[in-house]
């Protein structure tokens, strides 16, 4: 989230937060998809990491795309944390270590959101290079550790960073050590979003398998595809993780939101500073809990909105869904993992199919595969098969749902093309995590210097 919201409209009840979500539902034609992607910086001589400050840092990047876009700086503390398209369509932000995101515009089509990465590489190229930086395109950091990993001067992040450790053994890896593709898409429904709700959860494992990409930790194979994906296991687990009752067929927005009440806060913004919550729930701040902390006690519409953005479910519910479950990794991936969620899931018969593959599938059984994924991959077992041979089917349901869209470049080509990328995880049987991990073995001499040349944009 590249701004934290400040909407001072008093909360007079839960009623208005199950408002809140429900005002997400949005009629088919003004669907749109909102991708995100982050990559670590580094600097070329010596493959070391960037930190914020200097004449060749992070804050420097952020002034030099400041002045080449014309975006809004977001500012925290009096520094630059972040930058947004004055129209709200898009913008770039910082993860706790640097990792830089370009939060993007909804759009109407994968072509649309391929040409977006593509232009915002080139531009945070045209910054960087001069600076010896470039960026690399991986799930989990490579080479450091965390006391070598730069801390970005992000208010909220000075709050998850004392906080994590009392609640999870992963936290800090996540905030620190971890990038993401992700996607956002819509719903046209209470009922509509439970589909889609179901569908993304019970897939999100496979997601995670098809796009592993992280098997090195400082500088030698971790014993995972996706450490990432181990990572979300003990980060925290009152906030993150496969949520059991979103599996209820009766489920809506008032169950999310009794979920929501009860994970404890992060922080409140009053006056510019960040106060920490972390020691009570939404609910006890509703009820009052914070009135002796805060100047007047009484939670906003703006507060509800910033706790949604720091829950971490694999399929995050806001006024969208966000498909959580990827690791980060090089351009093409950026146009694959948008494309394999439109495809399932905004074109009715692949839903429908979609849908049909997966109703019988039970919590547990999801749970259990995405328990096998870290290690194992797209040769994780699910009942007699592995997610390879998912996989392969659930790849022809989204081709199917791209086809039916019909949405075409100028050239003529429609969006399944973009799948190819995940065609050849499922034809090799390998996935890139496996590919690294064999490069490793082989050809790059057990050193993973070579990946910051091979992996970076």
């Amino acid at each position: 989230m590249a701004r934290d919201t400040t909407d001072f409209r008093p909360i007079e009840g839960v009623d208005e937060l199950v408002e809140h979500l429900a005002e997400g539902n949005k009629p088919r034609d003004k669907w749109r998809i909102g991708t995100e992607h982050e990559k670590f910086p580094f600097y070329v001589d010596g493959n070391a990491p960037v930190p914020y400050g200097g004449e060749h840092g992070i804050r420097a990047i952020l002034e030099g795309m400041q002045e080449k876009l014309g975006w809004d700086p977001i500012m925290d503390a009096g520094r630059i944390i972040g930058l947004v398209e004055p129209t709200g369509r898009g913008a770039i932000s910082l993860e706790p270590g640097g990792q830089f995101e370009l939060s993007g515009a909804p759009l109407e089509t994968i072509h649309q959101t391929c040409r977006e990465g593509n232009a915002h590489l080139a531009q945070v190229r045209e910054i960087a290079e001069p600076m010896g930086i470039r960026f690399l395109g991986l799930g989990g950091s490579p080479k450091w550790s965390l006391a070598e990993t730069p801390k970005m001067p992000k208010s909220r992040y000075e709050i998850m960073t004392r906080y994590m450790p009392k609640v999870g053994t992963k936290g800090l890896d996540m905030m620190y050590r971890t990038c993401t593709i992700q996607v956002n898409l819509d719903f046209e429904s209470e009922a509509d979003m439970r589909r889609k709700m179901q569908v993304s959860l019970k897939l999100q494992p496979l997601s995670t398998a098809l796009f592993a990409n992280s098997p090195f930790t400082e500088g030698r194979p971790n014993g995972f595809q996706s450490w990432r994906g181990d990572i979300w296991r003990d980060t925290d687990n009152q906030r993150s993780g496969l949520l059991d009752f979103c599996f209820s067929p009766d489920f809506g927005f008032a169950d999310y939101v009794e979920w929501a009440l009860d994970v404890p806060m992060y922080f409140v913004i009053r006056d510019g500073h960040y106060h920490d919550m972390t020691h009570v729930t939404f609910r006890q701040f509703m009820a009052g809990a914070a009135r002796n902390e805060i100047s007047d006690g009484l939670p906003t519409m703006g507060d509800w909105a910033n706790h949604l953005s720091t829950l971490f479910p694999d399929v995050r519910l806001k006024r969208f869904l966000e498909m959580r479950g990827a690791d980060g990794g090089p351009w093409r991936r950026i146009c694959a993992l948008p494309a394999f969620w439109v495809g399932l899931l905004y074109d009715a018969a692949a839903l429908d199919a979609a849908e049909a593959l997966t109703s019988s599938w039970s919590y547990e059984e999801v749970l259990a595969m995405r328990n096998a994924v870290p290690e194992q991959g797209i040769s994780a077992p699910f009942r007699n098969t592995t997610l390879r041979e998912i996989a392969r089917d659930v790849l022809v349901i989204s081709r199917m749902g791209l086809k039916n869209r019909g949405r075409k470049n100028r050239d003529g080509y429609d969006e399944t093309s973009f799948l190819s990328t995940l065609d050849e995880v499922v034809a090799r049987g390998t996935t890139s995590a496996e590919e690294l991990l064999s490069a490793y073995h082989t050809r790059w001499g057990g050193s993973i210097e070579p990946v910051f040349m091979e992996y970076a944009y």
